[in-house]
């Protein structure tokens, strides 16, 4: 249940805003329909791919789905159309959903017909379209099917491009290109609700956010994968109805259901193991990895050195994590890298881990502070690459030749982040010249990147730079977009800060009217997300349903509590086996700190939040101090017995041994404290935060005599939306809170 997955929704995630002095000008009003369709929907670029192997162009699929554009790093502009799905020999479809390169840049692999399964697992038809040209200097220009035995998934080239391995129907199988791609079979075992092999179950793709476990070795002759066994994990049914948008003929009579199997804390967990198989003996061996029978394997890389396989594990309460060399032919591993932590490791950990010649990156905390480090393969530690009070939030790359590493951080302001490099001496260059929020997409050699900038008062600006951070072009300004919005009446945002009464300084942002009258009480709405290592207060704009709620007379807050990212360990782990205690307390300081600004109506303050917002929407009204006048939450977790084992025992370990610690962080122990109005929104086919959580909550509210308001939707998941349903949910918040707080 990371952030970025469960925050509502904040219009496509994109960053955009008009100064204050421009806005207040303005004559329009924002209207909810326009906010809710996306009228305000920035220009952006979307799907860069380098092309591997090359360094100085990148891809991008058209905005139609029909083309596959190859552009330059150094100049942004188009070179050449390397795929036409009008024009392509022999190609059955129309249009395509997504594509990815052969590691040589020589094939596409491109997606038709994508079917989601979960958050990131999915189902595809699969195309291969080779690049290489003939004596001629021309391509072929057909268009071969990958597999005619049914749709697949993560298919992934070998590193030599002449084999395919994909996942069907929990198994794996082989294509060999070079043999007419003839395909054959690896695993026979895989069975829905059974054994998975190569893609990971339920709870390993959404708290471990990964949905391929299938590697080929460098010399491209084994295959490695991780094997889920939750023949014994207890199943969850969700029911399905015939609903509309769209509309399941099949239930129109009966309603159906959804069964799937997720593990609840302290329940049992899928059984792991990782094995091998030899392409060219079709020998199947498992490795001897020495780990509990109830512990993690996040993650599996093969190393450049064929021999070696790493294989990282994880124990349960995911505070011990080891990484293992595997050998894939004689199944020894040899423990090369250990990192302990006295509450949890974090899950970006494990995708900042990168193999190169002879070392590889990995990020710790072990400091306080979330930084990068330097092992040989061995496990030795070679250097410790960043230090100090700021955070390291991605590791970009290592280039070889110069001994240069690049990343970003927050070095700057947990508020901010930033790109930077530093080289073999530890000489360290920002690379990005705007303050803000700053997200680089690097070239394959780390020679050009492209940057997306956005600030408090600056639409996303994406430029071209080349590794020195000199800007060689602009490719998006959203000149357009700020001319358009220089029309409406648009709120103006400021960051704030303030100190509890325990002492903690809390930062936050503030949305005010554009007729703001500091000589007038306003109501507040506070929004927030709360969950662990998760930021709302960030130096970025967003055009959202908050806005158009502050343009209709509201002031808007929201604060970063204890818990929350951005400022060292020690802040955001002080919340361990007690969620939702120290966050809702501080909810509280804060709804208790706008209420003494004069512009504020403290007897008129809401809260509201989605997911773990929605969580501490209920907790903060039920923390015992009666502030809050009105709240909404939005596919609320209510008790942490009721969701999955890898986030929940993340936090607060298993019920078994934490039970005072479940007991205090469950929203349904302080219904009967709640105080305000309360309006529950779950959807019934939610595979995430279950509807169980709802449906408990709202019958201990009417056993403790409280009234509430409720909104179900049919057949939605986690994200509530299709068809109407965005605007059917953002109009009854707003008419909610204009009914209680107006």
């Amino acid at each position: 249940m990371n952030h970025k997955k469960h925050a509502p929704f904040i219009l496509w995630l994109l960053c955009l805003c008009l100064p204050a002095s421009v806005g207040a000008q303005a004559q329009k009003a924002l209207t909810l329909e326009e906010v809710v369709r996306g009228d305000f929907r920035p220009e952006t670029i979307y799907g860069v791919i380098p092309i591997p192997g090359d360094g100085e162009h990148y891809s991008q699929m058209n905005a139609q789905g029909t083309q596959i554009i190859k552009y330059s790093f150094k100049t942004g502009r188009q070179v050449e159309v390397l795929f036409d799905a009008a024009t392509a020999r022999e190609c059955p479809f129309k249009r395509f959903d997504s594509y990815s390169f052969s590691p040589d840049g020589s094939t596409l692999l491109i997606a038709t017909d994508v079917r989601p399964i979960y958050r990131r697992s999915y189902t595809a038809v699969h195309y291969l379209y080779s690049l290489k040209r003939n004596a001629d200097g021309k391509i072929d220009n057909k268009v071969e099917r990958l597999s005619d035995g049914g749709p697949q998934q993560v298919p992934v080239f070998s590193p030599d491009g002449t084999m395919v391995a994909f996942v069907r129907d929990n198994n794996i199988f082989l294509v060999k290109r070079l043999y007419g791609n003839s395909e054959s079979q690896v695993t026979t075992d895989g069975r829905r609700n059974a054994v998975l092999n190569g893609t990971p179950d339920w709870v390993y793709e959404e708290e471990f956010a990964y949905n391929r476990a299938l590697e080929f070795s460098a010399d491209s002759k084994m295959l490695a994968y991780v094997r889920w066994d939750e023949s014994a994990v207890s199943s969850y049914s969700f029911p399905l109805y015939a609903g509309d948008m769209p509309h399941y003929q099949e239930y129109e009579k009966y309603p159906g259901s959804y069964t799937y199997k997720y593990p609840k804390t302290g329940e049992t967990n899928s059984r792991v193991s990782v094995h091998t198989f030899d392409i060219k003996t079709k020998v199947t061996r498992r490795m001897d990895v020495p780990m509990e029978d109830d512990a993690y394997i996040p993650r599996i890389r093969f190393t450049r050195d064929p021999d070696k396989l790493a294989i990282l594990t994880l124990n349960r309460h995911q505070n011990r994590l080891e990484l293992y060399m595997a050998n894939p032919r004689s199944t020894v591993c040899r423990l090369t890298l250990r990192d302990e932590s006295d509450t949890y490791i974090k899950e970006s950990t494990f995708d900042n881990i990168r193999f190169y010649a002879d070392h590889f990156s990995f990020v710790s905390e072990r400091s306080g502070y979330n930084h990068l480090y330097w092992y040989n393969l061995n496990g030795t530690l070679a250097k410790q690459v960043t230090s100090g009070e700021f955070e390291v939030k991605e590791f970009l790359g290592y280039d070889e030749t110069t001994g240069t590493f690049y990343y970003t951080s927050n070095e700057e302001s947990p508020l901010r982040q930033a790109v930077y490099k530093t080289d073999r001496r530890g000489r360290k260059t920002k690379l990005s010249a705007q303050a803000g929020i700053n997200s680089p997409r690097f070239s394959s050699n780390l020679k050009y990147f492209i940057n997306y900038h956005t600030s408090l008062n600056t639409p996303t600006v994406i430029t071209l730079n080349d590794n020195t951070g000199r800007a060689l072009a602009t490719l998006v300004d959203n000149a357009a977009l700020r001319e358009k919005l220089g029309s409406y009446a648009l709120p103006s945002k400021e960051f704030f800060t303030f100190q509890t009464s325990d002492g903690v300084t809390l930062n936050g942002w503030m949305m005010k009217p554009a007729d703001f009258d500091e000589t007038k009480q306003y109501p507040v709405i506070m929004y927030q997300y709360s969950g662990p290592g998760s930021q709302e207060v960030l130096d970025a704009f967003s055009i959202s349903w908050e806005t158009y709620m502050a343009s209709q007379g509201y002031i808007i807050a929201c604060v970063d509590g204890r818990g929350t990212g951005g400022r060292g360990a020690a802040f955001e782990k002080c919340t361990y086996l007690n969620l939702g205690v120290k966050e809702a307390h501080d909810q509280v300081e804060a709804a208790l700190y706008l209420g003494l600004q004069p512009y504020v109506d403290k007897e008129r303050i809401g809260i509201w939040g989605w997911s773990f917002g929605g969580y501490m929407t209920l907790m903060s009204m039920s923390e015992g101090t009666p502030v809050f006048r009105a709240g909404v939450a939005v596919a609320a977790v209510t008790d942490w017995n009721y969701y999955d084992t890898i986030y929940g025992e993340r936090f607060m370990r298993t019920p078994q041994e934490n039970a005072d610690g479940y007991q205090a962080s469950s929203a349904l122990n302080r219904a009967y404290k709640l105080h305000g109005d309360l309006l529950l929104v779950h959807g019934l086919a939610d595979d995430n935060v279950h509807y169980q959580n709802c449906a408990e909550y709202a019958e201990r509210l009417v056993q403790v005599g409280k009234q509430f308001d409720m909104q179900i939707y049919t057949n939605r998941n986690h994200s509530i939306f299709g068809g109407n349903t965005r605007l059917h949910l953002y109009t009854r918040l707003t008419n909610f809170f204009n009914t209680h707080l107006k």
